[in-house]
């Protein structure tokens, strides 16, 4: 079912540790993309969820709850079912991106942040979220849905929508920053993972497992470390400068008047 956003208010997370919600992609039999070396999206992917549930939690102190904290399939509306019920300031949702071809596996490589909307950046934007959407048949078809298509469009006016978008800038940068890996950009696609979350949601596309190097790097602890690290550090920044915007103003006090 879509489900239109609502924003949290972050007033009340002033007030309290974050509360976010992390999601780790695919599992059980869904695997998700494949390095060539056999290593599966839905291992990385949970792998890396859970450093970064720990870095959160003991950096800066959140409430963190996991849509999966061990390889279950797990349908994606369920996961925006779950997602709503904690209420969550934010939602994070962990996966690893593939090409297709011998040709573009030998040379794709790269980081991307994504935040919804109903058209996608470009073809790739489109290519990654018709691959993790494929999990949910009921939307695979909805590219032309005008009920969808309103929905998500009305998006671009509201206040969640626009913190997607902030959130996507902060992580992506401490990422870039921390991994030195190639920056392919903050994007849109229509995700339906991120579809009804009411609170600001991304999507982080951690590298190209199908890289022969960056997959053999999403595999190795350290990295997964230093992602870890560098989401929480982007999630820091957002809290902060949404916390600075939404904090009461101080009254001013009228100067007394001259007799």
């Amino acid at each position: 079912m879509l489900v239109l956003l609502c924003l949290p208010s972050f007033s009340r997370a002033a007030e309290r540790p974050a509360r976010i919600v992390v999601d780790p992609g695919h599992g059980g039999e869904k695997g998700g993309a494949t390095s060539p070396t056999g290593l599966l999206e839905k291992d990385v992917s949970l792998q890396v969820a859970k450093r970064l549930r720990d870095h959160l939690e003991e950096e800066l102190g959140a409430q963190v709850l996991m849509t999966r904290e061990e390889d279950q399939s797990l349908p994606l509306s369920e996961r925006v079912e779950f997602a709503n019920k904690q209420r969550p300031d934010l939602f994070v949702s962990i996966h690893c991106n593939a090409m297709p071809t011998r040709r573009t596996r030998a040379r794709v490589q790269g980081i991307e942040t994504y935040f919804l909307s109903a058209s996608a950046s470009n073809a790739t934007a489109r290519a990654a979220a018709d691959r993790e959407n494929a999990e949910a048949p009921a939307l695979r078809g909805a590219r032309g849905d005008s009920t969808l298509a309103f929905i998500l469009h009305d998006l671009a006016r509201t206040e969640a929508h626009q913190d997607s978008s902030r959130l996507a800038y902060a992580i992506h940068q401490k990422l870039i920053a921390a991994t030195g890996g190639s920056d392919r950009g903050v994007l849109q696609a229509p995700f339906y993972v991120l579809n009804g979350v009411e609170a600001p949601a991304v999507l982080v596309e951690i590298g190209y497992i199908s890289h022969p190097e960056e997959g053999g790097r999403l595999a190795r602890a350290e990295y997964q470390e230093r992602l870890a690290t560098a989401i929480t550090e982007g999630v820091r920044a957002f809290l902060a400068e949404v916390r600075r915007r939404d904090s009461p103003k101080p009254a001013k006090v009228a100067a007394p008047a001259t007799p």
